[in-house]
């Protein structure tokens, strides 16, 4: 289902370039979009998620059925109040926001009220998107995983919709991407609703003071919004350097993310979203070995994955780029630019992806305060990071920085797992990482001699591309996966049953 909503999300992206490209438009409404999509983290699939399912996994398997009714009421009222009134406040301190998220836009009057508009329209989504998260919270947690995982699809086709039909009607043509987010957050929330009934789960309406469990949740979000919120910091950082380069370093940094982000979310979300429910049943039942089994399991299929996809990210980053953006007003200049940013990030890809693994092990156990630490780091980091790459690299600078924090990330919460004795490594790491990389090795000789001359890409009618490019992913995914299958992998082996 994650696989899905992110073709989707290629097949926006595709929309987007060819009718905007990366300019002055691109650029507003990238950093526009990206406020409410910091605060969706924070409020929403980050700090929200990490604190209440835990707790809500503890109600459900040690409560009765009322008293968890009783959860989900409290902390709905308590969430959609709140969110109610910073959505109201961001849209009239909308100017403020974007003079200190992109303080470079103020040099161009135009570029920085398109930005504020784009902004106002765009930051009621935090609202939709956080009560879409409370309700994929209950959904995963009674093992629902597919009606959240293809939620996120309706958000692309608004926006694939508001692209082509709505962009003609409306001046300037960028605003009917501001309406795509706006629509996308109701119709994500509709979505969920009759699952929620089903399941008898339906927050309902209480003004009665929350119970224990609600406030623990509340007492968890605190030192979960500060860690999350300093991973946000770290993009909006980037933002504000970005703001100050060439026009362009914004959209180019935007379409090299996403490209990165299709492995990060397919396997990381998904992974992530799994595991954490799935831990915090163990814990709640005192399971400690199954609870370092699942982590364990979840670390050998991140290698498995994420190892391959980051080796491609690299090696096909012109022909993914030019097949899947180089049309109408998106230049043979933008390409360059953007490989050099989507190069950049792949380097960081398999940390990006361990943290959403790593992580869960510490929420589910309800302590945030260790992955608040480590993030803390990670700030301090990857901003001194910032300050080194950004003049010898310009954009691919921040990108580099984005993805080597997120390596130190997984790597210090990894040395915490181990040393407070919360995961213990299963026998067979040496050989199976051995094995690994022998196939990257044949893999990354096929894709090189498969791929041929990135120049080549350039000239080539859309479908020729396509065609070509489907061939080189085949050849590479075919080596990779026969090369394993030689070594003596096979996927039962890699099989989790987990009964939520």
């Amino acid at each position: 289902m994650t696989f899905i909503s992110r073709i989707l999300g290629f097949l926006r992206d595709i929309i987007i370039a060819r009718i905007f490209g990366a300019g002055m438009e691109t650029d507003a409404f990238f950093v526009a979009f990206r406020i409410p999509n910091l605060l969706r983290r924070l409020f929403a699939e980050g700090a929200f998620s990490q604190a209440f399912v835990p707790i809500l996994a503890e109600y459900k398997n040690n409560r009765t059925a009322e008293e968890t009714r009783g959860l989900i009421d409290h902390i709905t009222m308590l969430l959609g109040v709140t969110l109610f009134f910073i959505s109201l406040a961001g849209i009239f301190a909308a100017p403020l926001i974007i003079y200190v998220s992109a303080p470079g836009f103020s040099a161009d009057p135009d570029k920085f009220q398109l930005t504020v508009q784009l902004l106002q329209i765009t930051f009621p989504y935090i609202l939709f998107i956080s009560l879409v998260a409370l309700a994929g919270g209950i959904l995963n947690t009674y093992g629902k995983f597919n009606v959240p995982a293809v939620t996120p699809a309706l958000l692309n086709v608004a926006f694939i919709g508001c692209a082509l039909w709505l962009t003609p009607l409306i001046d300037p043509p960028v605003l009917a991407l501001a309406w795509a987010v706006f629509i996308g957050g109701i119709l994500q929330l509709a979505f969920q609703i009759p699952y929620l009934l089903r399941l008898k789960l339906m927050p309902r309406i209480r003004f009665k003071n929350p119970d224990t469990g609600a406030w623990r949740v509340i007492k968890l979000m605190g030192p979960a919004i500060f860690g999350v919120s300093v991973s946000q910091l770290s993009l909006l950082i980037n933002t504000i350097f970005a703001s100050l380069l060439v026009t362009g370093s914004v959209s180019w940094l935007y379409y090299a993310d996403r490209l990165m982000e299709f492995p990060a979310g397919l396997l990381g979300v998904a992974l992530g979203t799994i595991l954490l429910p799935s831990l915090a049943k163990h814990y709640s039942n005192n399971s400690n070995d199954e609870y370092s089994r699942l982590l364990d399991w979840g670390l050998r299929m991140t290698m498995l994955l994420t190892l391959p996809a980051a080796l491609a990210l690299a090696l096909l980053s012109v022909p993914l780029i030019t097949t899947l953006f180089h049309h109408g007003a998106f230049t043979e200049h933008d390409v360059w630019m953007t490989r050099e940013a989507l190069v950049a990030y792949s380097v960081g890809l398999l940390g990006i992806i361990l943290v959403k693994v790593l992580a869960p092990g510490f929420y589910a156990r309800q302590n945030i305060k260790t992955p608040v630490k480590i993030a803390i780091i990670t700030l301090l980091a990857t901003q001194l990071m910032n300050l080194a790459f950004i003049t010898p690299f310009q954009h691919a600078g921040l990108a580099l920085a984005i993805g080597l924090g997120a390596c130190l990330n997984a790597g210090l919460l990894f040395y915490q797992l181990r040393s407070q004795k919360i995961y213990q490594p299963q026998p067979g790491w040496l050989v199976f990482f051995v094995k690994i990389l022998l196939a990257l090795a044949v893999m990354g000789i096929v894709l090189w001699f498969a791929a041929g001359s990135s120049t080549s890409w350039l000239h080539e009618p859309a479908l020729t591309r396509a065609l070509r490019l489907s061939g080189v992913v085949l050849a590479g995914a075919t080596s990779y996966f026969a090369s394993l299958w030689l070594l003596g992998f096979r996927l039962k082996d890699f099989t989790q049953r987990q009964t939520l």
